[in-house]
This record gives structure tokens, C-alpha cells and sequence, in this order.
């Protein structure tokens, strides 16, 4: 298992960085943009009434990812909403290395294309410094969730930390990828 490289590590090492070298005319192949981390986080508001909810979430989140998440606290009270601060109202897993790669394949080749109407992913969740940030509304579309054990459909925030220093080498490395934009 220690000589193991997921696919897409592969893909990228072999003809993706080459390419993104040629293409953007860099001088050192340091400069090449590659992804540093992935952040999957779903926030749960309704774990202040009702803490199952939060359980299932880290269950529906650590399966989904391959990797324990953990429960995040709120920063900040805001009495509209009935939170306090300290109170549980999320979790989320970072992903690096193996698990980051393997996750992005299923994201890419498996998730998205079971999204109903799937056209695409907007081009504007990119946030000025090389990083793209997407939101999914359906926990459902993963195959590793079985339908009939989740005890509330809940979204997904998605961010993809990238070493691009603009938006537009972010988005030519995710398009390289495999990363479907709308056109």
C-alpha cells in the first residue's frame, strides 16, 4: 500500500504539469500551479435542536471523504438564530495527499455527473487568488451514502486550495483535471 498513487496524482505528474508548463511558459517547474488541499465542510443548524443530526453528518462526511471529520463551533452569537457561541453547528474534513487526490477522481468522474440536471459547474467560485469554491445541495449524489440510512438530505461546501497565483491558472489547471465547466 506505500507505493500506491491514486490515478489522478498520476495524470498530473505525467501530462498535466508538462503541458501547464508549455502553456503558461514558465521557467521553473516550481512555478507550476498544482492543488494543496481540498476542504469539505456541511454546516448544520438544526444540531441546536436536535444533536443526532450533527452525528450523522460527521458519519455522512467521513464516509463520503475517507477521512474522520470533526465537529466545528460557532465563532460568534447571533440571538436571531438562537446561537450562542461555542454551540456545534457544522463539521469538516481537509484533505491532503492520497485521500485529497482519490476524493477529487470521485468528485469529478462519479459525483457530479449523478447531479440531477447536471450543465455544469459556474465558473464563479473562484476567489480572486487561485482557489475555487463550490457548493453541492445534495449529500446523495456520492454512491458511498445509502439512501436509506440518511436522516436528512443536507449540502456540501467544497473549497480547492490551489498554489495558482490568479484565477485563470486555477481554472486551467481544474479544467485539466477534468473539472466540468459551464461553457
Amino acid at each position: 500500500m506505500e507505493n500506491y498513487i491514486p490515478r489522478l496524482k498520476k495524470v498530473y505528474k505525467e501530462t498535466i504539469a508538462p503541458e501547464l508548463f508549455k502553456e503558461l511558459g514558465y521557467t521553473s517547474t516550481m512555478q507550476i500551479p498544482a492543488i494543496k488541499k481540498v476542504v469539505v465542510s456541511m454546516g448544520v443548524g438544526e444540531a441546536l435542536t436536535n444533536k443526532k443530526l450533527l452525528d450523522a453528518a460527521v458519519t455522512d462526511l467521513t464516509a463520503i471523504t475517507g477521512q474522520k471529520a470533526v465537529k466545528t463551533r460557532a465563532k460568534k452569537s447571533i440571538a436571531n438564530f438562537k446561537l450562542r457561541e461555542g454551540n456545534e453547528v457544522g463539521v469538516m474534513v481537509t484533505l491532503r495527499g492520497t485521500i485529497m487526490y482519490e476524493f477529487l477522481d470521485r468528485l469529478i468522474n462519479v459525483a457530479l455527473p449523478r447531479v440531477k440536471d447536471f450543465r455544469g459547474i459556474k465558473a464563479t467560485g473562484f476567489d480572486g487568488h487561485g482557489n475555487f469554491s463550490l457548493g453541492i445541495t445534495e449529500q446523495i449524489i456520492f454512491p458511498e451514502i445509502d439512501f436509506d440510512k440518511i436522516t436528512k438530505i443536507a449540502g456540501m461546501n467544497i473549497s480547492i486550495v490551489t498554489s495558482a497565483r490568479t484565477d485563470a491558472e486555477a481554472r486551467t489547471l481544474l479544467t485539466k483535471f477534468g473539472m466540468p465547466f459551464r461553457k
